[in-house]
């Protein structure tokens, strides 16, 4: 058996080989969902910047005991009329309003009973109640979004809040995806015989690719011929940044993508001792990158994973998702290699078991291992079984 490197390794070759993305373009926040913001947004200001009401109410200055208030005027929001309140006088207040000068507690319209311009409470509140801190949100100069976070709803409400319009982020690398193999067909193509499948793994990995933050895009099928492999890999790379192909790379007499990139292309990576997908390559020409996967579509998607999602979460400043769970099951290693297996997570009371609950046993091609928001149980090389109860890691999927 060949000596394949260590994933850790190979993942070390292919990040030293890899510049800083810095293609970057503005657009409007209202164009930005799911965009990679490409610098740290900072606070430019305390948040509220002076203390405001959180709720409808009456403003005063708090003092042990004092259950009755002069109600000198109201305060609407969004109004300052540069009072100052004295003793135990109030002013009428409404949510996100200014605390007049001299306050500071708010109690509740709820809590009081009127008279004219008297204010009996009825139900005392403590020091400070309802009233907004300065810089409850975020103090000046604080971190809000760092550089390479995926903008949600959030991000962008926050943008909003902080005046900001055009942002910065950074520009979607495109990746081209070509499948190869003689065997498969395209979607909408009949197939001729048995022996034929329709290809499932390139709109697979388009679909991972779109959620990582990139741009697929799909390429036609090139069937086990060694001159199209090698023109379709050269033109999909006139591009793209990143092209990823399927099978090809394995040690069968059609194997053509290996040898296009071995004649063609400066390969950094041959071969990784893992399960799924040892047989892996990695080249580059230029700044581009050549990604050969298997042709099994589990494998496939997972090395697309462990690879890709890499190279462009390293572009975008992004980690890796692991996490840490609990095995909720015994589990018999299947390979002498570092294994990624596919499995459910389930939170129960705010702890997170694994579980392989409908997960087949079987080869790389079993796509269906990795629907329901699968994720990869990561079993060390020198790891032959895991008892129930025992903390593994375990790395997200896109989804």
């Amino acid at each position: 058996m060949k000596d394949f490197m260590s994933y850790a390794d190979s993942l070390k070759i292919l990040k030293d080989t890899i510049n800083a993305w810095e293609k970057v373009e503005k657009v409007a926040i209202t164009d930005a969902l799911d965009r990679n913001i490409a610098y740290d947004v900072k606070a430019a200001e305390n948040y509220p910047a002076k203390p405001v009401s959180a709720m409808d109410g009456y403003a005063f200055a708090f003092k042990d005991g004092l259950n009755e208030l002069e109600l000198i005027t109201d305060l609407p929001a969004g109004s300052d009329k540069g009072l100052h309140v004295e003793g135990s006088k109030c002013v009428k207040t409404f949510t996100g309003s200014l605390m007049s000068e001299g306050t500071d507690t708010l109690v509740p319209v709820e809590n009081v009973e009127v008279s004219g311009s008297k204010i009996i409470i009825k139900k005392s509140v403590p020091k400070g109640f309802a009233v907004r801190a300065v810089g409850e949100s975020y103090k000046k100069g604080e971190i809000l979004i760092k550089k390479g976070t995926r903008l949600t709803y959030a991000e962008i409400a926050l943008l909003a809040e902080l005046g900001v319009f055009h942002v910065s982020v950074f520009i979607r690398p495109r990746v081209a995806i070509l499948a190869t193999g003689s065997e498969i067909k395209d979607l909408g193509e009949p197939l001729d015989s048995p022996a034929q499948i329709h290809s499932s793994n390139h709109v697979g990995i388009a679909m991972q690719i779109r959620k990582m933050g990139a741009e697929p895009i799909l390429c036609e099928i090139v069937r086990d011929k060694a001159e199209l492999v090698e023109k379709a890999i050269i033109n999909a790379l006139k591009s793209a940044d990143i092209l990823v192909t399927t099978g090809g790379i394995s040690m069968g007499d059609y194997d053509f993508v290996k040898g296009a990139l071995n004649e063609n292309f400066k390969l950094i990576i041959e071969g990784a001792a893992i399960k799924p997908g040892r047989h892996i390559r990695v080249a580059k020409s230029g700044d581009k990158y050549i990604f050969a996967l298997p042709g099994f579509p589990y494998s496939a998607m997972v090395m697309c994973v462990l690879y890709v999602r890499v190279l462009i979460n390293t572009w975008f400043s992004q980690e890796e998702p692991k996490i840490t769970a609990i095995m909720d099951e015994d589990y018999k290693k299947r390979s002498p290699f570092l294994e990624f297996t596919a499995v459910n997570l389930e939170n129960r009371d705010g702890k997170i078991f694994v579980n392989l609950n409908g997960k087949k046993l079987g080869s790389s091609a079993i796509v269906n291992n990795l629907t329901n928001e699968a994720a990869l149980l990561i079993i060390p090389k020198e790891t032959e079984f895991i008892a129930k109860g025992e903390v593994v890691e375990v790395l997200k999927m896109p989804c």
